[in-house]
């Protein structure tokens, strides 16, 4: 595969589902993709050095978490200014060129909007925290204490401790239900509304081609203030103040989906701007599904099935790939094992001497899913969960609940490009995160010059996965899912492919009358038609 400005990674002609269904898109976290000035954080002229590397992947777009000004308290998720570059990542020019070179390369560009909250620095805030009068006095979600002077609800923050924050100047109280310098938006606010919007079409008049919409379902709260219920006991740990309530009132509110259908209008001016919410929490299910409804809400919404599994079970996937039936009026799906919240599913999802073989099968069954499949960075390469010691950490999140919450760090640390330089040639100084031994000697020039690698094999399925209509776009049926084995169809038009995953570790029966007179297109673990493996894997075009 080539990889200069003339290659497309446009889908054929003939093709007619939009370019964004059943995508493969490449997360980048540009703090740990590729520092371009040596002071150990990556930036955006780093990204665009490293595109040829997304670019032989194969994938359709990349997906950049935020760059935008931040006072960084939480790395980025705390926008200081919607519509400018922080200087540690580069300037609106780097941006531009990144966007002009990834088109080029036939690579579409996504980014983040973070529209439930803000940074404390940003002007609107500033603005906002003055008095009870100024013109963005209820851009935030400002409110009384009760009698007692306590909190205006029993909310809770994500983060740990009340969703609530005293502030001296207003005498009342402010919102936030994740770090208090990122006070919640009143998006009940038309005005806040056009404000957000007008972010969107800021970067969408720079050619972006997607957005990504984080923590969507926290971006409108109840206006009658009411507690949120003590949620019931489950049997899991709960580690979190957040954990012991029910978020139904803080968050998942109905006016969101007026709100959503506002973005649609924005981005089909821009024509097809592919659009994804993040959605977690107790209901993300049903928000997931009335987010994506039907042809006036967004294309598709991230969800959190696999992101935290402990495991990787036939009948767990099963389940998951079910809530989204291939129906008339029901959204599409995007896909993630890994990203920057989440620990790497290859420490998770097996013991360490069974990590080769595992993330083998585990880059197949990805490759064959119904819904769009995202890859995050390190994740073709095998990359595993990095041990940072708490002197160590940066996640806020890690350091407030130390040692109950599992640094999200350890997945944040910088790509490995080269086996023989120094901090993997991620930087020419000190990297903001460590690189970890283990990740290092899985670095990118020591895989593209093993044929057998993951990351030839990541590349080589995302390619299958472009080429075959059935694995693209075509619907998904579960054969067979026991404890070990599973089995599943997808088909479009007259392409039929059946896909066979031993998620064992010892050998398992073929099941009767499954492919036996198909053609493999690609094989994992030493699998053959017949023969499954401890790990064994096939994909088979059969004969329609």
């Amino acid at each position: 595969m080539t990889s200069g400005p003339e290659r497309t990674n446009a889908p054929e002609a003939s093709e007619s589902a939009p370019w964004w269904k059943g995508a493969a898109i490449y997360q980048i976290y540009p703090r740990s993709f590729c520092d371009s000035n040596g002071d150990g954080i990556g930036d955006l002229p780093g990204i665009t050095s490293r595109l040829e590397h997304v670019a032989r992947l194969g994938v359709d777009a990349i997906w950049i978490s935020p760059f935008f000004k931040s006072p960084m308290k939480d790395f980025g998720y705390d926008v200081a200014d919607y519509c400018d570059v922080d200087p540690i990542f580069g300037t609106l020019a780097d941006f531009d060129v990144l966007v002009k070179r990834a088109h080029e390369l036939g690579i579409k560009v996504t980014i983040d909007q973070v529209f439930a909250h803000t940074s404390d620095e940003h002007s609107w805030f500033v603005e906002s925290r003055q008095d009870r009068t100024n013109p963005r006095a209820d851009w935030y979600v400002w409110a009384e204490p009760k009698p007692d002077g306590s909190p205006p609800t029993n909310w809770q923050s994500v983060f740990g401790g009340p969703a609530w924050t005293w502030d001296a100047r207003r005498c009342q109280y402010y919102l936030h239900n994740f770090l208090s310098s990122q006070p919640q938006v009143n998006a009940h606010n038309p005005q806040v509304q056009e404000a957000l919007l007008g972010a969107m079409r800021f970067w969408l008049d720079r050619g972006v081609d997607g957005f990504r919409l984080d923590a969507l379902n926290f971006l409108m709260h109840d206006l009658e203030m009411r507690d949120n219920p003590p949620a019931p006991d489950d049997g899991r740990r709960k580690t979190r103040p957040f954990d012991f309530q029910l978020k139904i009132f803080n968050q998942s509110h109905p006016g969101i989906l007026t709100f959503i259908e506002r973005v649609r209008q924005v981005c089909d001016e821009y024509g097809a701007v592919f659009t994804v919410a993040e959605v977690g929490g107790d209901l993300a299910e049903a928000e997931m599904k009335a987010y994506t409804a039907g042809e006036t809400h967004l294309n598709s919404a991230y969800g959190f099935d696999f992101l935290y599994a402990p495991a990787l079970t036939p009948r767990f996937v099963g389940q998951a790939v079910a809530k989204w039936p291939d129906e008339p009026g029901m959204g599409w799906p995007s896909w993630a094992f890994e990203n920057h919240d989440a620990p790497r599913a290859l420490s998770r999802w097996c013991l360490p001497e069974e990590r080769e073989a595992f993330g083998r099968i585990k880059a197949m069954l990805f490759a064959t899913l119904r819904g769009n499949i995202i890859v995050y960075q390190g994740e073709e390469l095998g990359l595993t969960q990095v041990d940072i010691p708490f002197e160590q950490l940066q996640d806020p999140e890690a350091i407030a609940n130390w040692p109950l919450t599992l640094s999200r760090d350890g997945a944040r640390t910088p790509m490995p490009w080269q086996v023989q330089l120094a901090e993997g040639g991620f930087t020419s100084g000190a990297p903001w995160l460590p690189v970890g031994e283990d990740n290092l000697a899985r670095a990118v020039d020591r895989q593209e010059a093993d044929t057998g690698s993951m990351l030839n094999l990541t590349t080589a399925l995302v390619r299958l996965r472009r080429e075959c209509p059935a694995l693209r776009i075509g619907n998904f049926t579960v054969l067979h899912a026991d404890d070990s084995l599973l089995a599943v169809r997808r088909k479009s038009g007259h392409q039929v492919i059946a896909a066979l995953f031993n998620l064992s570790g010892r050998a398992v029966a073929w099941p009767a009358g499954l492919g036996e007179d198909g053609t493999v297109l690609s094989a994992v673990n030493g699998a053959s038609i017949g023969q499954l493996p401890p790990f064994g894997a096939l994909i088979i075009e059969e004969r329609p």
